[in-house]
């Protein structure tokens, strides 16, 4: 369908912009200002000037209102938290002596003083910090960040658009607070709460502010009447406000659902709906709802959190039945581009073929302006674009790079059985403890030890011929010994090579794995200041050789202590990669899959007997509909299974996960059929234990007692406290000690303490247990 001209010029908006810079200024800033080697001042002014540079990048490629609030030093739920003053009791000295110092705390911690806990955003690789209330929480409101970033942004003679974290969502993705009695919901709080968003919507107001967006992304999961009358109720009383500025309403990653209707009916000027891929159905809806009389619609139709071109005349079809149901549409990507890299022209080392296929923040931007105008003038004013785009699309349907016979063929032979180990768990379990021979409360770690500076250098001296191939792994062997020896000499149980030869958990393998490509700047924000280059995944996928097997066997060759494998699991390897859109998920997962069946097999014959096949992102790709749930689980834990299922009954299988809310999906853990599975549990104080035990979890599991995203170093005793919690849920004989995660982003000195504190917890609540 081609669209008829807009009876109004289409704007074109974006929802949010990567905020880290093109070589990751702020990242290098605010690392920077916590070793002391940059002073506030200097970290504010580097952050202005990514600030502006955004957005006279976004004006210049023809955006017409650019999004200010977005940016943010670690975290913008935690600039919410403290937009509505919710800062936990523990860090109010901090806050109330330095801002900036006493915000780094809430995100950090500090050795005296525990951070905010940390999960996911939605079903994203983006973490975020959760805030803690109680009924005792009292809100005050400071508008100065938002109003200052308005303020910045219309000195340039832009047109801006303040983003906030909307109320219904912010109170949803909270948690009681410490100490508070079981039960408490924080959307009661919502009428408390309500007041001081009237209040910073004054602000904005006053400030020049013509439009503000309230992001509502939690009313796109399944919601409860009551979660929906709240909703209802916020958005009356936010409408009748009597001087507010136009009230922008966005959801994004999924459909509205029974939110749709709610929202579509309040007094708000317009909504900001997602339309792509699940949230297609968003349109149907609209339309049944009546669409959006009398208020403006903002059509997410570019795919924010892809990296593939768009559909122009696709979007363009869906644009045009838009244009009935709005008295105003607008085009933007389907959410933050926070969640893709900023340029793929910055790519000089990929295929020209493939580059062709492929859109970061830069391009996608590129790709709103173009559906903007030609909705507005027609589909003559982007023919030149359309056709381009036309051919790219049809380059990639037709290229023999995502399709090879031999990997569909190997997938379409896969059997249940295959699937599935040989042996009952109480068998292996038997097997494994004759084979192993391990005490009461093992220990030890999640696989990675700090990525030091020297091996940084290594790496780049690599890269640039400063060094040999010979020298470089002369470097890593070195690293490999020390790691072992430290361990060795701290008394941990199961040891691991710290994978010092390794960049990233998924990247590492993505580069050996034919199917994937890699880039040199695809950088996107995780969490804080940390950073991930998120490999391609842009055809069928196999393993040319193995992997991991050279220095493990290595590693196993300089010590009696079992030394684990360490590989990234399938669900993994997709959810942290920027996924094909061209087949179903499932199906890549079961290539993947095959690809470490085959590095499995060769580590255990080898001479490696504990293999853990890490799947963190397990919980974080679990749609947001209930309704879905059941077919991604079913295909998730078939590709773990698939994976692993090969071995022996005395080769033990672990795995990991970390900062989710694994509640959700303790039966599919239970499905996986890991020997052992460890878990992040320090920040929540040993949640998760008590979920396994109230599932009736039958194998092995270590709960973290190390969080290793703080920089604090727990004490022995700290250390053992937690793992009692872990005791009353777990018995001992099936009870790991752990620390929630890999030590790659942690230094040397805390890392050492760290890990003998954490052996001495060990071996101290060991001594506390009745003789056998």
């Amino acid at each position: 369908m081609t669209p008829k001209p807009a009876a109004a010029a289409a704007h074109a908006t974006v929802y949010g912009y990567p905020r880290q810079g093109r070589n990751r200024e702020l990242k290098k800033a605010i690392e920077g200002y916590w070793k002391g080697r940059v002073d506030a001042d200097a970290l504010r002014q580097t952050a202005a000037g990514l600030r502006r540079t955004i957005w006279q990048q976004l004006a210049d490629a023809g955006v017409d209102e650019v999004p200010t609030g977005d940016f943010s030093y670690y975290d913008h739920v935690l600039d919410t938290s403290v937009m509505v003053g919710a800062i936990p009791a523990r860090h109010r000295d901090a806050v109330d002596a330095d801002t900036l110092d006493g915000y780094f705390a809430m995100a950090r911690g500090t050795q005296n003083v525990a951070p905010l806990e940390m999960t996911k955003w939605f079903d994203t690789n983006y973490h975020y910090l959760v805030p803690e209330l109680g009924p005792d929480t009292v809100f005050t409101a400071d508008s100065a960040k938002q109003v200052a970033e308005f303020k910045e942004a219309l000195a340039l003679g832009l047109t801006p658009r303040p983003v906030l974290v909307g109320p219904v969502t912010y109170l949803l993705l909270a948690k009681a607070a410490p100490g508070v009695a079981a039960g408490f919901e924080p959307l009661t709080l919502l009428d408390r709460l309500l007041p001081v968003y009237a209040e910073v919507l004054a602000d904005l107001r006053a400030a020049g502010a013509d439009w503000v967006q309230l992001d509502e992304p939690a009313l796109v999961q399944d919601r409860t009447p009551a979660e929906l009358n709240a909703a209802a109720r916020a958005y009356r009383d936010l409408g009748a406000l009597a001087d507010r500025p136009k009230l922008l309403v966005a959801s994004y990653f999924d459909q509205l659902g029974d939110a749709l209707p709610v929202l579509a009916k309040a007094p708000v000027d317009g909504l900001a709906l997602d339309f792509t891929d699940a949230a297609a159905a968003n349109l149907a809806a609209l339309a049944a709802a009546g669409g959006l009389p009398g208020k403006r619609l903002v059509a997410g139709v570019v795919n924010g959190r892809n990296i593939w071109i768009n559909d122009l005349e696709k979007s363009l079809a869906t644009l045009g039945t838009l244009l009935g149901l709005a008295d105003r549409v607008d085009v933007s990507a389907s959410c933050s581009l926070l969640h893709v890299p900023l340029d793929a022209d910055a790519e000089r080392d990929i295929d020209p073929q493939i580059a062709r296929w492929l859109a970061f923040a830069r391009q996608k931007t590129e790709e709103i302006v173009t559906l903007a105008r030609g909705l507005s003038r027609g589909t003559e004013a982007i023919g030149a674009e359309l056709a381009a785009n036309r051919a790219d699309l049809a380059s990639r349907t037709n290229s023999p790079i995502t399709h090879d016979p031999a990997v569909r063929a190997r997938t379409a032979a896969v059997t249940d059985a295959d699937g599935r180990r040989s042996q009952p768990y109480p068998e292996r379990a038997a097997a494994q403890r004759a084979h192993l021979g391990l005490p009461l409360l093992p220990t030890t770690t999640i696989g990675s030890f700090p990525q030091t500076t020297e091996l940084r250098t290594a790496r780049a001296d690599l890269r640039a011929g400063r060094i040999d191939q010979a020298g470089y792994e002369e470097r890593i062997r070195n690293e490999i010994r020390e790691v072992l020896a430290f361990q060795e000499k701290a008394g941990i149980d199961v040891l691991v090579h710290g994978e010092p030869e390794r960049n990233d958990m998924v990247q590492y393998f993505a580069e050996q794995l034919s199917g994937y490509l890699a880039t040199q700047h695809g950088w996107v924000q995780s969490y804080g200041t940390r950073y991930v280059r998120p490999p391609v995944l842009a055809g069928d996928i196999s393993r040319p050789e193995a992997m991991t097997v050279r220095w493990t066997a290595y590693a196993q060759s300089l010590t009696e202590r079992p030394v684990k494998g360490m590989l990234t699991g399938p669900v993994t390897m997709l959810a942290w990669s920027f996924v094909r859109d061209d087949q179903p998920l499932g199906e890549t997962a079961r290539q993947v899959a095959l690809a470490l069946r085959d590095e499995v097999g060769d580590l255990e014959a080898n001479g490696t007997s504990v293999i853990q096949v890490d799947e963190p992102a397990l919980r974080e790709t679990l749609p947001l509909r209930a309704a879905e749930h059941a077919a991604y689980l079913e295909w998730a834990t078939e590709s773990f299974r698939l994976a692993t299922a090969g071995v022996r009954a005395d080769t033990q299988i672990h795995t990991h996960m970390c900062y989710a809310e694994f509640g959700d999906i303790v039966q599919a853990i239970d499905d996986l059929d890991a020997d052992v599975i460890s878990l992040e549990a320090a920040r929540s104080h040993m949640q998760v234990a008590r979920e396994l035990a109230a599932h009736g979890y039958p194998r092995e599991a270590g709960p973290g007692v190390y969080d290793i995203h703080s920089p604090r170093i727990p004490s022995t005793e700290e250390a053992a406290a937690l793992l009692r919690k872990g005791l009353e849920a777990i018995p001992a004989e099936r009870l790991w000690v752990n620390p929630d995660c890999g030590l790659k982003t942690r230094g040397w000195p805390e890392t050492r303490t760290s890990l003998e504190n954490l052996v001495a917890a060990a071996r101290a609540v060991r001594g506390e247990l009745p003789a056998a």
